[in-house]
């Protein structure tokens, strides 16, 4: 990530070669997301992960119209991502703040086959850039599932036998302002465990598609909130 930054590869999109490149940023411009599934290699060839799988996706969204700024102010509104991000996101708090390095606490809801909820407890560092660009890291210190989840028995999993959803969770946003608005970009990249062979051809697919489609969700959401605050700075006149 570092190599890329410094050869002024700060967006995804940016990596690719011409014409796919422009093409990519005339996909932006019409509203559409970017996404792509990435990989780490070590000599060309795939790292092996014992009894775990990698999960690792990038995506950009463009807000036209929005600032560096209001951008930022969003994704470090903890308070309100419930509601920005539901039903992902059914709880987020700060939970201590020291400069730009904080500690935050979110609860995460997914149903497909199952219904999975999961408590998690993030460090963040925001990266200033100057007056176009920022980023933060977001890394998982501690994940727990939840169980009896919405009864009065609801409480987190430490008997050490989780399912396995989610091991490691590692998230990098990117904001880029520029071209009228602002590029918006998020890295996650995440471990769980691997996929029992009899099950394989049920779940294998669901790996695909359900980081996909969470990381154009949460982009979205991303997007729709910034509008939603700019109209709302816009009516009233306050910042």
């Amino acid at each position: 990530m570092d190599d890329a930054m410094h050869a002024d590869r700060f967006l995804i999109v940016d990596r690719l070669p011409e014409p796919e490149r422009r093409q990519a940023y005339e996909q932006l411009q019409r509203g559409e997301p970017f996404v792509e599934e990435l990989q780490t290699r070590k000599n060309d060839d795939p790292i092996p992960v014992p009894g775990g799988l990698i999960h690792h996706w990038a995506g950009v969204m463009f807000i036209p119209k929005a600032t560096l700024a209001k951008t930022a102010g969003v994704l470090n509104d903890y308070a309100h991502q419930p509601e920005i991000y539901k039903p992902d996101v059914r709880v987020a708090k700060l939970l201590e703040q020291h400069g730009d390095t904080s500690k935050i606490f979110e609860q995460f809801y997914s149903k497909s086959i199952v219904t999975v909820v999961l408590n998690v407890y993030f460090d963040v560092v925001q990266i200033p850039m100057g007056n176009t660009r920022s980023r933060s890291v977001s890394r998982a210190t501690r994940i727990v599932e939840v169980e009896n989840f919405g009864t009065p028995n609801e409480r987190e999993r430490t008997d050490g036998k989780d399912h396995g959803y989610m091991w490691r969770l590692n998230s990098y946003w990117r904001i880029e302002e520029k071209d009228g608005g602002v590029y918006v970009q998020n890295e996650t990249i995440s471990l769980s465990r691997t996929v029992p062979a009899l099950l394989a051809w049920i779940i294998n697919p669901l790996t695909k598609s359900i980081p996909r489609e969470l990381l154009i969700r949460l982009l979205d959401d991303t997007r729709m909130a910034v509008l939603k605050r700019a109209t709302q700075v816009g009516s009233n006149g306050q910042p």
